[in-house]
């Protein structure tokens, strides 16, 4: 502690999140914040940045606190993520050593969405397609995907999921659902059907994926499961990169089983520039920033001030390992 104030650190903010906001203004008046806006040369120096802190602002998932990072650091008491996913964290040792996890459930949940039904639009039309084209010097053409009348399957329907069922009806397209927990409640509040996975993916001419990384998500689409996708179906994805397996998807693309995919994550981050999916033909891809607007910066700012203020009130909130 310095000057009686409690050490919350931010050990990496690269590319910016938490730099320059008044959400981050406002906690230093209740803490010494460290901020740190370039990335740690190495394990040793990540640890270093955060060795007086009580609490960690995680604003970069690439930044991991596995078991080994957590069992160094006797003061910390909170890690809150700048998101929903927590895989960069284990919650298992948090939990041994008594240290909350919490995260942002719902805040950017319109701009996830929008990111995402954007996503669906452009594979759809051929978008990137047509650019790469154009810009070889061709004018040809290609069938697009009319959207309109079609199905969308949503895999997981928390807000993200619940707001991109939204923004589907709203063009006419007839919306299925799959979750671990459906209810009827569920269903009639967001208008929908839920099915079951199989189902859902035999049916949808777009499966659109709104899933946290679990062990019980992790490759939950492989090869079987695309196999039964539609011919010339479309996938979205903008959860997390690891609930598809990549060799699979880039296999059934390159087949033409299906027919295009919209990913704005991946199973390793960043993309390497040689990685196969980037020579694949019908893919749109976006270097995991669905929330990357200043509104959605701003939103997500608010959610781990908030979260560190009401750990430092003893009243912790939005836990995720109780």
């Amino acid at each position: 502690m310095t000057d009686d104030k409690p050490v919350v650190a931010i050990p990496s903010d690269d590319p910016p999140q938490c730099q320059g906001s008044p959400w981050i203004d406002r906690l230093r008046q209740r803490a010494e914040v460290r901020l740190f806006a370039d990335r740690p040369e190495d394990f040793s120096e990540q640890l270093e940045r955060v060795r007086d802190a009580v609490a960690i602002i995680n604003s970069r998932s690439y930044v991991q606190w596995p078991r080994e990072a957590i069992e160094q650091l006797p003061n910390l008491g909170m890690i809150t993520v700048c998101g929903i996913g927590t895989d960069s964290i284990d919650l298992a040792a948090t939990k041994e050593r008594g240290v909350v996890v919490s995260n942002i459930p719902g805040k950017t949940a319109p701009v996830v969405a929008e990111h995402s039904f954007a996503m669906m639009w452009a594979i759809a039309k051929r978008l990137s397609w047509y650019m790469d084209t154009m810009r070889e010097g061709m004018w040809t053409k290609m069938d697009g995907v009319l959207l309109a009348g079609k199905t969308v399957g949503i895999i997981g329907t928390g807000n993200i999921g619940a707001e991109m069922a939204r923004l589907c009806r709203a063009v006419g397209m007839n919306v299925i659902a799959w979750t671990f927990h459906p209810t009827d409640e569920r269903a009639n509040a967001m208008g929908i059907e839920f099915v079951e996975l199989d189902e859902l993916l035999a049916r949808s001419d777009v499966v659109s994926i709104h899933l946290r990384q679990t062990p019980e998500t992790h490759h939950m689409l492989g090869e079987r499961e695309l196999a039964l996708m539609k011919p010339g179906a479309l996938l979205v994805n903008v959860a997390r990169g690891p609930i598809v397996d990549e060799i699979a998807m880039i296999s059934a693309l390159n087949s033409g089983h299906l027919g295009g995919a919209a990913l704005d994550v991946f199973e390793e981050e960043p993309l390497p520039a040689d990685h196969p999916l980037l020579l694949c033909e019908h893919v749109t891809l976006t270097p995991h920033i669905a929330d990357m607007t200043p509104e959605g910066l701003e939103l997500l700012n608010q959610g781990v001030v908030e979260n560190t203020l009401a750990f430092l009130d003893g009243k912790p909130q939005n836990i995720v390992n109780p």
